[in-house]
């Protein structure tokens, strides 16, 4: 089973991240709508429905939720770089990213963006249909809440296409959908009283739609190449992005409203700009890989397997090939944490190294580039000795300390 980034630190922190992931989800504004219809199809109204049954209904409610993600996941476990290559098109991450402009349009009060009275009704309704309407509303509910699941959401979809493992992929999705879960079992077990609308939902839907506003940033990220490079590994970079985001929250880009006066509401668009371009300016430190001063090391990429490859011959050194995608989250993980390392990178000064870039699927040349060195997932690495033979090939994710004890031993 190929290791990967979210794996990188074994199993029991990959399952436990994405529960976590789910958990936070679950307290996010487009979840919040649900509470009322779930506490209603719970019994939390009524005084005459025993907990455990509450219980048994969340339980089946939450199935429904799994049920879904679990075949998310399993969908894209088995379209694998098909998917992948989804979130490298221009034609899926636009709309993406607009929709969730849109979204923090809405948080931000621009409109309500509520359920019709009448959908709400019926999915009331469901509650007097049993354990198959809750099993139902399970399957609805994850659809409602995933303008704000996609950050997160699609981000395990990603990783799953790159190891095709259906278990994994399914497992995970549903880990997922437990920890979004939580919450109704909590509303199920005690049925929580609802807290009253007021100033505080305000600033959560503020911070929503801030966060909404640098997803779409972040999804662009795979289609618009001045955003996929802006950033720097220095610490100035990043201490004055951080900030440029504290301007913002002083200014009220948090706290403030666009329905206040006219001043108020100056303040508060130049707050949120200055949160999203400090916090996205800070994402891009993060996803810039940062090699140790001390070691001197600068890795230089020659980009096309045949250049590179008759450049190693030519100059008698051995050759990396890195095969990668710019949707491909383990490929993203080794520039940060693995090429970065200063004793990865100082052994590989030794090295031609050779990028193959697996982001498209209609280029001929990169088709016959992974049939000749048998890259079959991403991320692969291909080691070559100074004869251009292949000496060792790494089709996963791999640690600093791994990947120099590799690199040792090809003279």
């Amino acid at each position: 089973m190929n290791s990967t980034a979210l794996l990188s630190h074994g199993y029991f922190w990959a399952f436990a991240t994405v529960f976590l992931g789910g958990f936070l989800t679950s307290l996010t504004p487009c979840v919040y709508p649900l509470i009322p219809i779930t506490v209603s199809l719970f019994g939390g109204r009524g005084k005459d429905v025993k907990r455990s049954r509450a219980m048994a209904l969340a339980a089946l409610y939450v199935a429904g939720i799994g049920t879904m993600y679990t075949c998310l996941g399993v969908s894209s476990a088995l379209a694998g770089r098909a998917f992948g290559t989804f979130m490298a098109s221009p034609l899926i991450m636009v709309p993406i990213a607009g929709l969730f402009l849109v979204m923090a349009a809405s948080m931000f009060g621009a409109f309500e963006l509520n359920l019709p009275s009448s959908v709400q009704t019926k999915l009331s309704a469901m509650g007097g249909k049993g354990f198959g309407g809750a099993f139902t509303m399970g399957l609805v509910g994850g659809i409602i809440a995933a303008p704000c699941t996609g950050p997160v959401l699609a981000s395990v979809l990603a990783f799953v296409a790159t190891t095709r493992s259906v278990a994994l992929g399914g497992t995970l999705l549903f880990t997922y959908a437990a920890g979004m879960g939580v919450l109704f079992f909590a509303i199920a077990a005690f049925a929580i009283a609802l807290p009253k609308s007021g100033a505080w939902m305000d600033t959560v839907k503020s911070v929503f739609g801030i966060v909404m506003v640098i997803a779409a940033l972040y999804f662009l990220r795979n289609v618009v190449r001045p955003l996929r490079e802006y950033g720097s590994a220095s610490q100035l970079w990043l201490i004055t992005n951080l900030a440029i985001a504290a301007v913002g929250i002083a200014l009220g880009g948090v706290h403030l409203s666009f329905h206040a006066s006219a001043a108020q509401r100056v303040r508060k668009a130049l707050g949120v700009m200055a949160i999203v371009a400090g916090t996205f300016g800070s994402i891009g430190w993060i996803m810039t890989p940062k090699i140790a001063e001390a070691a001197g090391t600068k890795l230089e990429w020659v980009h096309g397997d045949k250049v590179g490859v008759a450049q190693a011959l030519a100059e008698h050194k051995p050759a990396l090939l890195d095969f990668y995608a710019d949707w491909c989250l383990p490929c993203k993980e080794l520039e940060l944490k693995t090429f970065s390392n200063s004793g990865v990178a100082s052994e590989l000064q030794r090295f031609k190294l050779v990028k193959v870039d697996c982001t498209t699927d209609d280029d001929d040349a990169v088709i016959a580039s992974k049939k000749r060195f048998g890259a079959e997932t991403l991320p692969t690495l291909v080691l070559l000795g100074p004869d251009g033979k292949i000496r060792q090939k790494i089709d996963h994710f791999v640690e600093p300390e791994e990947l120099l004890g590799a690199l040792k031993q090809i003279h």
